[in-house]
């Protein structure tokens, strides 16, 4: 069976982008392959963390993510702390991918520039990603376009290790993610809905309270000319508002808009179709945040399956590059 990776960091609550346009998917995976997902508090540590909001973002996420549909008893789901190898790993990725290649990170370069502490572990990133990646024998990796760079980092860190050391890692395969709604945010629609924009009425977290979901649908920029098409060239705001509603409700963008004529019916129905989708996913998470305990025993369950697999592919780089066995 085709292994499959992913992974998201603890930076806050999910907001509905990453609902329609990535959980929705790893709920669908989990049933077709061996699915590995797993919440990256490492990676969050690049930047400054406080370390009780990180202890309870990382708690909260392994909750939403179940809440939305993962199946711990379906699919392994980890927090990559957890799993010892990670660090290791990437030791040994750092000492294969060359500085040069590293300072050519787009995202390294994005992110320094508008922080005032820039961190080691920022620039150096891109090799614990590899090994996040690689320590699973992965086969496919649903990446967006902001991480496809690192992706094929990896592929070349992996294709160099096995040319030097002998055939060691499966070199992981770039995958387009299925068809996901690309949620734009709803005041600025121009720009992807990020949890890292400093734009809170243009973007829906999933844990909004339902009332403040209604509001900000209905206050979504659109534009003048009353017509309503998908076109999100042209009328990026209207397009929006359809590639949500058509994401909720099982249709195209182009189907979602057929027999409107006016915006206001078009936000009122999204805003229904929204809250229709998150209300049993909030009722789910309350639900989990009442019993921290059985979350922390799914987690540990998660990261023995994950450490089962990983360990011994670390025990094949530690052989292949000379280190002596313990």
């Amino acid at each position: 069976m085709t292994r499959v990776l992913s992974g998201i960091q603890p930076s806050g609550a999910l907001h509905l982008g990453n609902l329609l346009g990535a959980v929705r998917n790893w709920v669908v995976d989990q049933h077709e392959a061996d699915s590995f997902f797993c919440v990256v508090d490492l990676h969050a540590l690049t930047s400054v963390q406080d370390p009780a909001a990180l202890r309870d973002n990382t708690l909260q996420l392994a909750q939403l993510l179940i809440a939305c549909g993962l199946d711990p008893a379906v699919c392994t789901l980890f927090v990559q702390s957890h799993v010892r190898a990670h660090t290791e790993l990437a030791w040994l990725m750092e000492c294969t991918v060359s500085f040069g290649e590293l300072r050519r990170m787009t995202q390294f370069k994005d992110k320094s520039d508008k922080a005032e502490f820039v961190s080691a572990a920022l620039f150096t990133y891109p090799a614990l990603m590899a090994a996040d990646i690689l320590l699973y024998d992965t086969d496919r990796v649903p990446v967006g376009d902001d991480q496809r760079q690192h992706l094929e980092l990896t592929r070349d860190v992996a294709i160099r290790f096995n040319s030097r050391y002998g055939d060691t890692f499966v070199v992981p395969e770039a995958a387009i993610p299925k068809a996901g709604a690309r949620v734009m945010d709803l005041q600025q629609p121009s720009n992807k809905m990020s949890k890292s924009l400093d734009s809170p009425q243009g973007t829906i977290g999933v844990l909004d309270p339902l009332k403040d979901i209604e509001k900000k649908i209905k206050r979504a920029v659109t534009d003048t000319d009353g017509e309503i098409r998908y076109d999100p060239a042209t009328k990026p705001g209207v397009s929006n508002l359809l590639s949500i509603l058509a994401a909720c409700t099982g249709r195209t963008p182009e189907q979602a808009a057929e027999g409107y004529t006016q915006y206001g019916p078009l936000k009122a129905d999204t805003a229904a179709a929204v809250v229709d989708t998150l209300t049993p996913i909030q009722r789910r998470f309350e639900e989990l945040r009442a019993d921290p305990a059985e979350t922390a025993r799914l987690l540990a369950v998660g990261a023995d399956k994950a450490a089962s697999v990983a360990d011994e592919v670390l025990g094949r780089a530690r052989n292949a590059i000379g280190l002596l066995p313990r």
